[in-house]
C-alpha cells in the first residue's frame, strides 16, 4: 500500500484481527516520510444484489441502506452503531437468501428492525417505505405501536434525560419580580 502523504511504498508494523475476526487491522508506516496510518481489510464476499420493483438487478449498497436508516433515525435516540447493526443483519439476510433479495423484502426487514428499536424512527422510515396514503394502513400501524393505558406515564412523571431542555424547578412559586408584575397587571 502506498503512503497517503508521499505515495511511497509502506511497510506493516502490526496486524491484528478486529470486529470479531471479520476484519484485519494493520498499522502501517512510511519509511520515507515517517507518516503512520491504519488500514482495515475486509473480505469481499460474493456480490449481493437487490431486485428492484421494475425487475432489474442492482448491487446491494450498504451505504444507501445506512443513509436511509440514518435519515429515519435522525434526532431519535438511535446510535450509529445500532444503524450499522441493522445494516449488517439485512446484508446477512441478502446473503442467506442466495445473494439476491427484492427491495420490498429489504424494506420489510428494515421496518421490522426499526419497529423493535425505536417507534419514532420506525414511523419516519415507514413514511417512505409504507403506503401512508391509505388511512386504514396508517391506523393499523399506529395501533401496533400503542401501549396499554396502564403502561403510559405522564411526561411530568418521566425522569429528564441528560441534555433535556425540560428543567426541574425546585420552587414552583414564581419569582418575586414575576409575582409583582402579575399583581400590578391585574
Amino acid at each position: 500500500m502506498d503512503c497517503p502523504s508521499c505515495q511511497a511504498p509502506t511497510r506493516v508494523l502490526e496486524s491484528r484481527p478486529a470486529e470479531g475476526g471479520g476484519v484485519v487491522r494493520r498499522r502501517r508506516s512510511c519509511p520515507q516520510c515517517d507518516h503512520r496510518f491504519t488500514t482495515y481489510e475486509r473480505r469481499e464476499a460474493a456480490g449481493a444484489y437487490v431486485r428492484k420493483r421494475g425487475g432489474e438487478r442492482a448491487p446491494f449498497d450498504r451505504a444507501k441502506l445506512r443513509g436511509a436508516l440514518s435519515r429515519a433515525a435522525h434526532k431519535r435516540p438511535v446510535s450509529p452503531a445500532d444503524v450499522e447493526t441493522i445494516v449488517g443483519r439485512i446484508e446477512a439476510a441478502v446473503r442467506d437468501a442466495g445473494g439476491e433479495l427484492a427491495t420490498e423484502r429489504i424494506g420489510e426487514l428494515a421496518v421490522a428492525e426499526l419497529r423493535a428499536l425505536d417507534p419514532g424512527a420506525y414511523l419516519q422510515f415507514l413514511g417512505v417505505f409504507g403506503d401512508l396514503a391509505d388511512p386504514s394502513y396508517v391506523r393499523s400501524e399506529l395501533a401496533r405501536l400503542q401501549r396499554p393505558q396502564s403502561e403510559k406515564v405522564a411526561l411530568s412523571e418521566r425522569p429528564a434525560r441528560a441534555g433535556s431542555v425540560r428543567v426541574q424547578r425546585k420552587d414552583p412559586q414564581p419569582t418575586s419580580k414575576a409575582r409583582t408584575r402579575r399583581d400590578t397587571d391585574g
